[in-house]
């Protein structure tokens, strides 16, 4: 069975929350996590906050997928009519309180962690509220506030872990570079990411006037625009590694998946097609999924064998 055909058997609720992004949802917090507590006291954190900042980053991104979806109904209706919205399958009532619901949980959860955690949540959500209710109508640069809003995910998680000082007690540093380095690779990788969605969706954006960079400057021009953006998030993904000190599971898993990224990209620039860009989106979403996932093992590595870490430093 496809993956479309086992994502639509879920329940509607489910499927709001993307599932096809699952993955990369519950990676990025968690190798946020892992991370920030690895550089901060050499050990993983402890299993309840981590399962506190995972959850609640997971409930912090998929809040903003319904919300979003609540905003979009009149073009998912031409673009995507088999989602829960445009098919009546949610009522759009429903689908606001279940949005408010997730991002209730993921204020508690960044309360409990620190409320450095909450404020960074607050920010983030006020920014992808711009995008969802004015910016996507109104500029082709609707595209930005979507990526700062997830570049300040991982910062939000960092400070559960490794507090900047101003609200929690802290070593003194407000953001190390890697965390620096995490929120601007996880920004510009969203600017791509985000636009390969919006590629897919150039038809119904379109007709219901939505000036998004598809629509005023075409696929082509949109296809080169994600593929620089990849290459710089890719190269950000190398900094982490070389700031934190990580091995080469981190690295390999990095570099095979960024260039492999960066070939579909190249793909997209020879086929810019709506099609192509609603690939690229989802292999957007599998690229950083593993090279999460190369962070988690590696790290891990780091602290479970000794002599791991100087293979490299």
């Amino acid at each position: 069975m496809s993956l479309t055909a086992r994502i639509g058997e879920l329940s509607p609720y489910l499927r709001l929350l993307r599932p096809e992004l699952y993955y990369m949802d519950l990676t990025l917090p968690a190798s946020s996590a892992i991370l920030a507590s690895y550089l901060a006291t050499g050990e993983l954190p402890e299993i309840l906050p981590f399962l506190v900042a995972v959850v609640g980053g997971f409930a912090a991104i998929t809040s903003s997928y319904v919300f979003n979806d609540c905003c979009d109904i009149d073009i998912d209706t031409i673009n995507l009519p088999g989602r829960p919205l445009p098919s009546s399958k949610v009522s759009k009532n429903s689908a606001m309180l279940y949005a408010g619901l997730l991002l209730l949980i993921a204020g508690a959860a960044a309360f409990y962690l620190n409320p450095e955690s909450l404020v960074v949540l607050f920010i983030a959500a006020a920014t992808i509220t711009i995008y969802s209710i004015f910016a996507k109508r109104n500029t082709f640069l609707s595209f930005l506030p979507v990526g700062i809003s997830y570049g300040l995910v991982p910062i939000g998680v960092w400070l559960a872990f490794d507090p900047a000082g101003i609200l929690k007690g802290s070593d003194g540093v407000i953001l190390p570079l890697p965390a620096i380095c995490f929120g601007l690779m996880m920004c510009v990788t969203d600017w791509a990411f985000t636009l390969g969605g919006v590629a897919r969706d150039v038809e119904g954006d379109r007709l219901k006037g939505a000036p998004t960079m598809p629509v005023t400057f075409g696929i082509p021009f949109t296809a080169r625009f994600v593929t620089f953006w990849w290459i710089v998030g890719v190269i950000a993904s190398v900094i982490i590694g070389w700031s934190a000190h990580l091995g080469p599971v981190f690295f390999a898993g990095a570099l095979a998946s960024g260039l492999w990224m960066l070939a579909q990209c190249i793909d997209f620039i020879k086929h810019p097609t709506p099609e192509r860009g609603g690939a690229l989106f989802l292999n957007g979403s599998n690229y950083r999924a593993v090279m999460f996932g190369s962070m988690i093992l590696d790290v891990v590595l780091c602290i479970y064998i000794g002599s791991y870490t100087s293979i490299l430093w």
